[in-house]
């Protein structure tokens, strides 16, 4: 049993309770602290009564301020697209090509597109827009099908290889390996003459065999030096840019079966102005292009002079 007694020094009840010889003093708590105490058992009464926080079944109790942190993040989220509607109806009233004779304009849209860039591309893209294996960097100034503002758009709007888009993005490199074009002697061959014009190995018996292959085959999409034809998606195979990989063994299973890299439809899944922001987030990283010229518009010649009539 404890063993209480009064202290002789203090003259205040000990707890009964001794270690080593020290006992501790049943002195009472802080009247701050108590009145501290009490003060939080009123709040949190208070609190449950005015805010959800009552668990039941299967909601909660409402409070009587009726206050709901979904309610409160509508509320700011309304607000926001208030603060921004001025903006982005300038920005869909503005052709895309068009957003970067107004600096102020394209400013917005450029920190828009960075934002949706965060919520939807980087899963693929990365944080960066570096890419990965399969899925472009979007910071160099290596495009399949180009890399102006509006062709980025349109990219952007109809994705790649997407089935019920008319204006989707659509290419198709055969496999040339598993569809039985070509042997796997000449897959090899193909894959070095791709090495020797990217610079990556040196001229061999292999790569002029495979140059004539390559004749016969790809240069109607890749051209004849491996430029690329941005026409139909091509990839550019003379420099040092590879999507998926340009050693030995990827070249040859790209080769032998194809590649087939999808994007979605960014038009079917967000609303038009925010696929217009990110187009000008994207074009801003650093491979973004300037607009082609216009095709120069035929002059009609002048007619010919007429002999005056008789009268």
């Amino acid at each position: 049993m404890a063993n209480k007694r009064i202290d002789d020094a203090t003259g205040v009840e000990t707890v009964g309770h001794e270690w080593d010889g020290i006992e501790e003093l049943n002195n009472p708590l802080p009247r701050w602290w108590l009145w501290t105490f009490y003060a939080c058992i009123v709040f949190a009464i208070g609190y449950c009564v005015v805010y959800p926080a009552i668990p039941m079944v299967k909601s909660a109790t409402a409070g009587t301020f009726g206050w709901t942190s979904r309610g409160a993040l509508a509320t700011e989220m309304k607000a926001a697209d208030a603060s921004r509607a001025g903006l982005r109806a300038a920005i869909a009233a503005t052709p895309v090509e068009q957003l970067g004779a107004d600096p102020k304009l394209l400013r917005a849209a450029i920190e828009g597109g960075r934002a949706a860039f965060k919520v939807n591309c980087v899963q693929c893209h990365g944080a960066g827009a570096a890419g990965a294996k399969g899925y472009p960097n979007l910071n160099d100034d290596d495009w399949l099908w180009g890399g102006d503002i509006a062709t980025i758009h349109q990219t952007l709007e109809h994705g790649v290889r997407q089935p019920g888009d008319d204006a989707t993005r659509m290419s198709q490199m055969p496999a040339f390996g598993r569809d039985g074009i070509l042997t796997a002697a000449q897959v090899q061959d193909v894959v070095s003459h791709v090495r020797v014009i990217s610079g990556q190995e040196k001229p061999s018996a292999s790569a002029q065999r495979g140059a004539k292959i390559f004749a016969e085959n790809c240069v109607v999409c890749h051209g004849a030096n491996g430029e690329g034809n941005r026409m139909v998606g091509a990839p550019k195979l003379s420099d040092a840019i590879w999507l998926y990989g340009g050693d030995r063994a990827t070249l040859t299973e790209t080769v032998t079966n194809a590649r087939y890299g999808v994007m979605p439809a960014w038009g079917a899944r967000l609303d038009p102005v925010t696929v217009k922001m990110l187009a000008a987030y994207v074009h801003s990283l650093g491979g973004g292009e300037a607009a082609p010229a216009p095709a120069p518009q035929a002059v009609a010649a002048p007619a010919a002079a007429t002999a005056p009539q008789a009268k």
